[in-house]
């Protein structure tokens, strides 16, 4: 039965401990009012003591949104659970960021989870990714080229975020509504075969069950756990070679890209050029999120270059990786700066 499979998820990677309290983003589909009535069901059972609110947002895209909104809302009502909900222009604020609308949906949405969080002093976030979603997501990172991380698929834990569904099929999903009656409501757009996903949702996986490999779902989830047991241990060395290289770290957490008060990291260049390529590309990174809280800008070829700079040993030489970034290499050091 699927809530005994939640049940183990959860237990099994620790994603919800007694004393949680979870804002749960529910849009009013199969997998996320599947995902609410569940964990209110194990809330209510006393298996795990912990509570739940909800987070809707409307994005404002579609003509059925507001019969979505109203859905979730008298839903969260008969379950006595808290209800918030987001109005948001979608298509405005994308101008607005100079990005595409699927982009610029996901950012709406965590923004405003991460709110509610702060709001309802609750501690986790729970997002209703399912098995099929985490296949989709390692093709297409396959498609566009990759590196063992984009092989994990979707995280079951990242930080404060949990995915309680995540070794469940979208199939189980379909038939635990139909059984118990949920009648969740269905995106339209799903069914439009102009974005990515949706081409490997419906066209792609579908193709390859049918005339390649009917198991590609239990193939893509083993590949992915090995994936990441890989991915993890080399992360892990990565740490640990960061810390025997760093010299010293001067974060300025407040006006990062002030000249006055520059975020700096300083390697030692000796240490560095004897670790082997892998270790090094993951240290750059390691020191670059340090300093900015992300890589975003930072590309394969960025790294390449930063280590070329390296490996020649040349004083007093830099190179800028983007307008945020700056690497100087200078008596016997790697300094990895923020600058305007």
């Amino acid at each position: 039965m699927i809530k005994e499979k939640v049940i183990e998820t959860i237990k099994k990677y620790n994603l919800i401990v007694d004393g949680d309290k979870i804002v749960l983003g529910v849009s009013g589909g199969p997998d996320s009012i599947s995902m609410l009535y569940l964990l209110n069901e194990i809330k209510n059972e006393k298996i795990i003591n912990f509570d739940i609110v909800v987070a809707h947002i409307n994005h404002g895209l579609r003509e059925n949104a507001i019969l979505d909104e109203n859905y979730v809302k008298e839903f969260c009502e008969q379950l006595s659970i808290p209800f918030y909900v987001l109005h948001a222009n979608v298509e405005e604020e994308a101008i607005k960021r100079k990005k595409g609308l699927e982009e610029t949906g996901r950012e709406i949405r965590y923004e405003f989870f991460d709110e509610i969080l702060k709001k309802e002093n609750a501690n986790k976030i729970a997002i209703a990714h399912n098995k099929n979603d985490s296949t989709e997501t390692v093709l297409m990172n396959l498609i566009r080229g990759t590196g063992i991380s984009g092989l994990k698929g979707i995280e079951k834990i990242n930080g404060i975020y949990i995915r309680p569904l995540i070794e469940i099929e979208r199939t189980e999903i379909e038939k635990y509504c139909e059984d118990t009656n949920l009648s969740p409501r269905h995106d339209e757009t799903n069914d439009e075969n102009i974005y990515t996903r949706n081409k490997m949702r419906n066209i792609i996986i579908p193709y390859i069950k049918k005339e390649l490999n009917p198991n590609i779902l239990k193939t893509i989830t083993r590949l992915s756990e090995i994936a990441k047991e890989e991915s993890d241990y080399i992360q892990e060395q990565a740490e640990k070679a960061y810390y025997n290289i760093c010299i010293e770290e001067n974060i300025i957490k407040e006006n990062v890209y002030n000249n006055e008060n520059k975020s700096t990291i300083i390697l030692d260049l000796k240490k560095f050029n004897t670790e082997h390529i892998l270790i090094q590309k993951k240290v750059i990174l390691i020191a670059i999120n340090k300093l900015f809280g992300t890589t975003n800008g930072i590309e394969k070829i960025h790294i390449e270059d930063i280590i070329k700079l390296c490996n020649n040993n040349i004083g007093n030489k830099f190179l800028t990786p983007n307008k945020k970034t700056k690497i100087v290499i200078k008596n016997k050091k790697i300094y990895v700066e923020s600058q305007n």
